[in-house]
């Protein structure tokens, strides 16, 4: 499998320069040249399959003779070694459970994933390609940097998955005051070669930030840089697993579902969409915004037209400028018909917000997210417009959230036991202006 950038002017590559590199030098997305067809004996048989089989299936195509086929198997038998199940609510609606990893968040399976197919490229033991580890890392440490931009769960994953990671270091950008305590803790308390900085401002600030980093020529001769947000294949890619291991699950194969995906940097649906353009039988897909929608505007004008972030509740989901909406358009070849025919959009306020955490409470005696809560939403208005039965994804533990959640239902949320030992560790972050000359000058004296 190759991969060619969405800005269409850089060298094809393969899957394991994609990875080391995170993106293009044309400074697009990287993209997969064919989409897979999987075989229909594969969905047929899906049930019969164990969850490790089927991600191995799944991500094969797109990791090529980069990895072998048994280190393979191995890396996502770890990726994916906690449940993902399918909750039932009512006969029409169900709940796709993300949230039972390490992190509590469905950010866990992509940077794990990712983690161990880096940490396999860069100590050398990966198979020859146009990009060894050797050759394409320079700078006096011979290590790569990881530098990546938060709104909440991704910080915390990649916090846990590559914390340890042999070779590399990692540089966590995130607002300060927008992420949950929870969350904090989780991305601000590992050490070793995990540091977090706190910037004042928003996650866009964040992501601009890195961007630039990513462009400046004096960071760059010093340091190789790579992305863990979901722009890099290692991360986007192993969301499919989500819709796979869903349709394991879903027992109306007749029917197949409508998902909504609760929609922020647009990573998640669109690995959604590349399952079903590969052959997985989904109904529909709907994007569940809260008010930094701009899929909703797209697909009534078609134009892409990028909004200055406001904090909401589903504080993951404040992202005004999705790095990869392209993605989702080069997945129908800029087809805005073609787009609207498989994908719709809600807008969720913090109001529906709240009413929804207090009737999934109330109704369901389930508890949910803010963001879980925005799926739902989404998902009920579009089932009671065509009748038809869906999923709503459920990408974080309530526990996250517990001021929106508790405020909703009058509940207070159990801290569960695996968090106890990180709400105990004192946080250590770097405060640091919304300003590239701050970042820049960290990275060159730092590393």
């Amino acid at each position: 499998m190759k991969y060619f950038s969405t800005n269409k002017n850089s060298p094809l590559v393969d899957f394991k320069e994609a990875t080391i590199k995170g993106q293009a030098p044309d400074k697009g997305l990287y993209f997969p040249e064919t989409i897979p067809g999987f075989a229909p004996e594969m969905i047929e048989r899906i049930e019969k399959l164990s969850d490790g089989e089927i991600a191995f299936r799944v991500i094969r195509p797109y990791v090529g003779n980069t990895i072998g086929e048994e280190k393979l198997f191995s890396i996502v038998s770890e990726t994916i070694n906690f449940p993902l199940p399918l909750v039932k609510l009512d006969e029409d609606i169900f709940s796709l459970e993300l949230f039972h990893g390490p992190t509590l968040a469905f950010k866990d399976v992509g940077a794990r994933f990712m983690s161990r197919c880096l940490e396999y490229f860069v100590t050398g033991q990966g198979a020859a390609s146009d990009l060894t580890a050797r050759d394409a890392i320079s700078g006096p440490s011979r290590k790569v940097t990881v530098l990546v931009a938060t709104s909440g769960d991704t910080g915390g994953a990649v916090a846990d998955g590559f914390y340890g990671v042999e070779g590399v270091n990692v540089v966590i950008l995130y607002p300060s005051g927008k992420v949950s305590p929870v969350q904090e803790k989780q991305l601000t308390t590992h050490g070793k070669n995990i540091q977090a900085l706190e910037i004042q401002g928003n996650f866009d600030d964040c992501q601009q930030m890195v961007k630039q980093a990513f462009t400046d020529p004096d960071i760059n001769r010093k340091l190789f840089l790579t992305s863990a947000n979901s722009i890099n294949v290692a991360r986007w890619l192993p969301q499919q697993f989500f819709y796979f291991l869903a349709y394991k699950q879903w027992a109306d194969k007749n029917h197949p579902p409508v998902i909504a995906v609760p929609s922020g940097n647009f990573g998640n649906i669109a690995a959604g969409l590349l399952a079903m353009r590969s052959g997985l039988p989904v109904s529909h897909f709907i994007a569940a915004c809260n008010v930094n929608d701009i899929a909703s505007d797209f697909l009534e004008t078609g134009i892409v037209r990028p909004k200055q972030a406001v904090p909401t509740l589903s504080n993951a989901m404040d992202v005004g400028d999705p790095s990869n909406f392209i993605r989702v358009l080069e997945l129908f070849g800029h087809d805005l018909t073609a787009i609207k025919n498989n994908l719709s959009a809600f807008t969720v306020t913090d109001k529906d917000t709240s009413n929804t955490i207090r009737e999934l409470f109330n109704k369901y005696d389930y508890l949910a997210d803010p963001h879980g809560a925005v799926g739902f939403k989404a998902l009920q208005e579009y089932l009671f417009k065509t009748g038809q039965k869906g999923i709503f994804l459920e990408t974080a533990h309530p526990v996250k959230f517990p001021d929106a959640v508790e405020k909703a239902t009058g509940q207070k949320i159990d801290l569960p036991g695996s968090l106890e030992p990180v709400m105990r560790k004192e946080k250590h972050s770097i405060f640091m202006q919304p300003v590239f000359a701050e970042l820049k000058e960290y990275l060159l004296n730092r590393y």
